[in-house]
């Protein structure tokens, strides 16, 4: 085992940049095809977070406290990253970071990554749009989700001016590009879970606004109630993905790629501890 391969739960900084340019790299050069039906599945997979929130709030409409309520709904939410990165299918959010290291590095073109990112987004919103209309029609029938839940889900993403939902969507960019980032440190699957669900909790407590998830809450909310029109929509939908673009690409792919660029050299330290009688002798 050499030391650019080190025992324990984590990696350095430049075997985590590695990491990240070879997963980038392999998406860029991955058939287009093969990128959308990831991307469809990613979407889908991401939804099941909106799903298991609107349940909570249909079986409990009222909660002890607001902190318990928000706790429940966070934890809730980061099932769906759960599933989105273990199941290794594609996200937008957290292409906005993995994808910019390789232009940073020089190892591929803007023009690549703006397609990749493009059929990644729209395969993204599919994903999430078909599983808002799974939503509407199975919950109500079903009695696991009422358009009261559906509708408050909505609002408390909608309900607020173009600068807060720019700035909430930077704030979930910067999440998950750090949560991409830990998870590439991370070297077990335990580790990973962990990091994960705090992250993804973390987005989901405020809730701090995220294009995809946000997504399917939206149009949930939208085919089940009257609360929310498709305007709300358009309006969420772009100051939150500019927000999670700047959050992902700015805050974490060019930060954390210029820290490790400009690491310096290493520097080896030979110590020896000397003995009494050199001691002796110096005095």
């Amino acid at each position: 085992m050499t030391s650019d391969d080190p025992q324990g739960a984590s990696l350095s900084y430049e075997k985590i940049l590695e990491r990240e340019l070879e997963n980038a790299l392999r998406e860029i050069n991955r058939p287009s095809k093969g990128v959308f039906l990831s991307g469809v599945a990613a979407g889908l997979n991401v939804s099941f977070g909106a799903l298991f929130m609107a349940m909570a709030l249909t079986f409990s409409p009222s909660f002890p406290s607001p902190l318990v309520k928000q706790v429940t709904l966070a934890l809730l939410s980061s099932v769906g990253f759960l599933f989105v990165v273990l199941g290794q299918t594609e996200l937008f959010t957290a292409h906005t970071t993995m994808a910019v290291l390789p232009v940073l590095d020089g190892r591929t073109s803007v023009r690549k990554v703006g397609r990749l990112w493009g059929n990644v987004y729209v395969s993204n919103l599919l994903g999430c749009a078909a599983f808002a209309a799974f939503i509407a029609v199975l919950g109500p029938a079903f009695g696991i989700v009422t358009p009261a839940a559906a509708e408050s889900l909505a609002t408390a993403l909608v309900d607020h001016p173009w600068w807060v939902v720019l700035l909430s969507g930077v704030v979930a960019g910067w999440l998950m590009g750090l949560m991409t980032w830990l998870v590439a440190a991370t070297r077990d699957t335990v580790s990973r879970v962990l990091i994960i669900v705090i992250v993804a909790a973390a987005i989901g407590f405020a809730p701090f606004h995220h294009a995809l998830l946000g997504t399917t809450e939206v149009l949930t909310g939208l085919l089940l109630g009257q609360a929310v029109s498709v305007a709300d929509y358009g309006h969420f939908l772009l100051w939150t993905t500019l927000g999670n673009v700047l959050g992902g690409s700015v805050l974490v792919a060019l930060v954390n790629y210029g820290h490790v660029a400009l690491a310096g050299d290493v520097v080896d330290v030979d110590f020896e501890a000397s003995t009494e009688t050199e001691r002796d002798e110096k005095a």
